[in-house]
């Protein structure tokens, strides 16, 4: 059973513990200063469908204007927003981008419908997704959301599939809960009873405590199934046919991922010119200290940002396969490649 809700926003004060752990995890990775040739006369039309609203975390896709990484790779770049990683696919796949930021659960129930898709840059290694309860509720392991109405940002969300994943380990299934769409930022519906929990990331929990929201029980998904939160994936004519200019992508997407995990105050910063909710660089500055700590993991430190760690994000295919959501097997290896990724 789904049901929507169109829930007004929550936000107060939190703890500064993302910057901290930015810095311990960031410690040691010697992410050389990226310089800059003149851009090209004329720029190649990129662009990149999104899984989300132009919003703070993904600030450095937002700041080409002043910052030219993808301008000086000779790419004029574009973002389509989206609301949920099954609309970065199908903004992909209906010709309105080059390459979808998605997530890996998307990108197999996309595989399973025949779509011929190619991953090629794991954006977020960690998991950084969590399902939220008040402490009043008693929900304290993924057993006791048996029966309860529980809120995601879309039905094409990765909030949804790793709610899944979650119900999975208590060998619970979707038909077990109510499912709730309220939207993103969906603390609201929580706070005034509407759900019994909601499924969030990391941070979509820092804006709610930002918000107001206090006294609450966070399952963590990646204490379950750490796999990628979101990659990047093209039509596999695409990948066949356009690998010089995915290459440019990658490698001015990397030299934007490394720059916003050198400069988070600059970007916090520019997030206040370019991101939808970036008003507060304070606010903006834990957010990136958290999708910084996300994009980086023992894969990446030893091979370079973007990286995969196939036999993870098996397992999650696997995962897939037995929570009855692919019917099929599917073989991580034959639809990521890593061949376009730049050097370390």
């Amino acid at each position: 059973m789904k049901k929507i809700l169109n829930p007004s926003l929550a936000r107060r004060s939190f703890a500064q513990l993302a910057a901290a752990a930015t810095a311990c995890a960031l410690l040691g990775l010697g992410l050389a200063g990226t310089a800059f040739a003149a851009p090209p006369a004329s720029l190649e039309k990129f662009v990149v469908a999104g899984w989300s609203k132009p919003i703070t975390e993904v600030t450095n896709l937002l700041v080409d204007e002043d910052k030219g990484f993808f301008k000086a790779k000779g790419i004029a770049l574009h973002y389509v927003p989206g609301a949920g990683g099954g609309d970065a696919l199908r903004n992909l796949l209906t010709g309105q981008a080059d390459i979808a930021f998605t997530d890996p659960g998307s990108f197999f129930l996309a595989l399973e419908k025949g779509e011929k898709l190619r991953a090629i840059y794991d954006i977020y290694p960690q998991n950084v997704f969590n399902v939220v309860s008040l402490k009043g509720s008693n929900i304290n392991k993924p057993a006791d959301l048996k029966g309860k109405k529980i809120g995601v940002y879309s039905l094409s969300s990765g909030t949804r599939q790793n709610l899944l994943v979650l119900l999975h380990q208590a060998g619970l299934r979707e038909s077990d809960v109510t499912i709730v769409v309220t939207g993103l930022l969906n603390f609201a519906p929580l706070m005034q009873g509407q759900v019994d929990a909601t499924a969030a990331t990391d941070t979509g929990l820092l804006v709610g405590r930002q918000k107001g929201l206090a006294d609450v029980n966070v399952m963590e998904v990646k204490d379950y199934l750490n796999v990628s939160s979101d990659m990047f994936v093209v039509r596999e004519e695409t990948y066949q046919q356009k690998k010089p200019l995915l290459r440019q992508f990658l490698a001015a997407y990397r030299d934007s991922a490394a720059w916003m995990i050198r400069q988070p105050d600059e970007a916090a910063a520019l997030a206040v010119k370019y991101a939808i909710d970036g008003k507060d660089a304070a606010v903006n500055r834990e957010v990136i200290g958290l999708r910084n700590l996300a994009s980086v993991s023992a894969t990446t430190r030893k091979n370079g940002l973007g990286a995969f760690d196939l036999a993870v994000l098996q397992k999650a295919a696997d995962t897939y396969l037995a929570l009855g959501l692919v019917q099929r097997p599917i073989k991580v290896s034959e639809v990521v490649s890593q061949d376009l990724l730049p050097a370390p």
